[in-house]
């Protein structure tokens, strides 16, 4: 048979011969020139160029779009599951908190217990240790040792 066009030859090979021409490709490392193959490389390459590109987000970092109604709603679940008076949503540092997280671009860490409590007793200690140079006298130095030990 001879044909004069080599997509035309390509089918054909593909068609009648895939088996035996992959085999030679394979063993003289020829990238296979068939359509089909082609065609699959092309369909991969695509796919790995825009996968590169994505990201894969766990469900629980999906960032939910924020509505008063669902702040309304999170608050009061929040009231209730830590026993908290309704007047903590009045208090100027819970106001001061949510401001600050509402400026949070990727969404927020909120620290553990131990972070926490670090950090209340790194605060209690500059406090103390500010009021003891304000103060200088030697009684209270003695209850921020007592306090800080």
């Amino acid at each position: 048979i001879l044909v004069n066009e080599i997509s035309t030859l390509r089918r054909h090979a593909e068609a009648k011969f895939s088996g035996k021409y992959r085999k030679w490709a394979k063993e003289h490392s020829f990238e296979s020139m068939l359509p089909g193959d082609v065609k699959a490389r092309k369909q991969n390459a695509a796919q790995q160029n825009i996968s590169a590109h994505l990201t894969e987000r766990k469900l629980a970092e999906r960032v939910v779009l924020y509505s008063d109604k669902l702040f309304k709603q999170a608050a009061i679940e929040w009231l209730v599951a830590t026993d908290q008076p309704i007047q903590a949503l009045e208090h100027p540092k819970f106001k001061e908190m949510i401001d600050v997280a509402a400026r949070a671009t990727n969404g927020i860490k909120i620290p553990g217990r131990k972070a926490t409590r670090a950090e209340i007793m790194r605060t209690f200690k500059t406090h103390l240790t500010g009021l003891r140079s304000k103060l200088n006298v030697s009684k209270v130095d003695h209850i921020v040792r007592y306090l800080l030990n």
